[in-house]
């Protein structure tokens, strides 16, 4: 079972980093429970996650450093096919993976959007999902690294020379 204190930072899947700002105690069905008060970094929403479930519906600790590493090798990756189906499908199958709160997952979307976008025009549905996948993939990246966002996003961009 995962176990967090006040102050830790904790990923939540498809709303990125937090920080646990409490631990709280409340009854539900009769019964208690214990909740970590998760509040995501950037903006205002804060999440109550079942201590006993938080593992169980993806919530993971940050990346440690030596994994930034595969996650960067996953963006430089080309030798990857692209599956030209509708753009709908397509949308659906990488929210999917977003949805998993793998930060690998998240980089391999990223990967094939832009890959994607080489080839011809992203719908305006992928270029949201890709905005969002990156937000997601920056944030983590910079708290992991211990660097500012901006150079993270910079990095990004060289890969792709954009």
């Amino acid at each position: 079972m995962l176990q967090f204190k006040v102050g830790d930072k904790a990923v939540y899947p498809a709303y990125g980093v937090g920080q646990i700002t409490g631990i709280e105690e409340r009854e539900v069905a009769g019964q208690k429970h214990k909740f970590y008060v998760l509040k995501i970094l950037g903006n205002d929403v804060t999440i109550l996650v079942p201590s006993h479930n938080a593992q169980r519906v993806g919530m993971r600790g940050v990346i440690q450093q030596k994994d930034v590493r595969s996650v960067m090798s996953i963006l430089r990756d080309r030798e990857v096919q692209i599956d030209h189906q509708t753009w709908n499908r397509r949308y659906r199958e990488y929210m999917e993976k977003i949805k998993t709160g793998s930060v690998f997952e998240i980089a391999a979307v990223i990967r094939d959007l832009y890959v994607l976008k080489d080839d011809k025009e992203l719908s305006f549905g992928e270029r949201r999902m890709l905005e969002m996948a990156r937000s997601l993939l920056v944030k983590e990246l910079s708290i992991a690294r211990r660097k500012h966002e901006t150079e993270i996003e910079r990095e990004i961009d060289r890969i792709f020379h954009c």
